[in-house]
């Protein structure tokens, strides 16, 4: 449930409650969109925006193809179409969920939106030690706990959760 923004309050200050979920559903719902991605060609990331009362908003492939775009990550693309269509206020009460820890870039974008929680299976260091110095993902090993925490707002994160079934879906896809 999102509060009501008092007069004079930013949408930073606008503080959310955040629904209880089933992690570990949604996250394998993200690792299948991961699945369709690398099925279609595209990197094996996928992130999904489940909606306060636990509905699946919007789902995001990997948008690297066809234009080779190295910030066409899904959670990226999935931050900037959910805030063109939700807005912060909504947001704040919205959970994306993604198969990978998001980098520096998406948890920017992210934070900039106003997702107000992030759960993620694997993390940016195990999938830098999954894809080494491939040049179509030079990982950054940066939390994104770290960025989130040089906002201005609270943004939860959860994970890495069930990280071993998010690298299956990059098994063999670096090499």
């Amino acid at each position: 449930m999102i509060e009501p923004m008092k007069d004079g309050q930013s949408a930073g200050e606008c503080a959310a409650v955040l629904p209880d979920l089933d992690h570990a559903h949604y996250l394998r719902l993200a690792f299948k969109v991961a699945q369709q991605s690398r099925a279609s060609g595209q990197h094996p990331f996928g992130a999904i925006l489940v909606g306060p009362a636990g509905e699946v908003l919007m789902e995001q492939t990997n948008g690297y193809l066809p234009d080779r775009d190295m910030t066409g990550h899904a959670e990226r693309v999935l931050a900037t179409k959910a805030g063109i269509a939700y807005g912060p206020r909504f947001l704040a009460g919205a959970t994306m969920y993604t198969s990978c820890e998001p980098c520096a870039m998406c948890a920017a974008a992210s934070y900039w939106v106003g997702i107000g929680r992030v759960v993620y299976g694997m993390s940016e260091q195990q999938l830098k030690a999954l894809t080494g110095d491939h040049p179509e993902n030079p990982t950054l090993d940066l939390p994104c706990e770290v960025v989130f925490a040089s906002g201005q707002r609270r943004v939860e994160v959860v994970g890495p959760l069930l990280a071993e079934e998010a690298a299956a879906v990059h098994a063999g896809a670096w090499g």
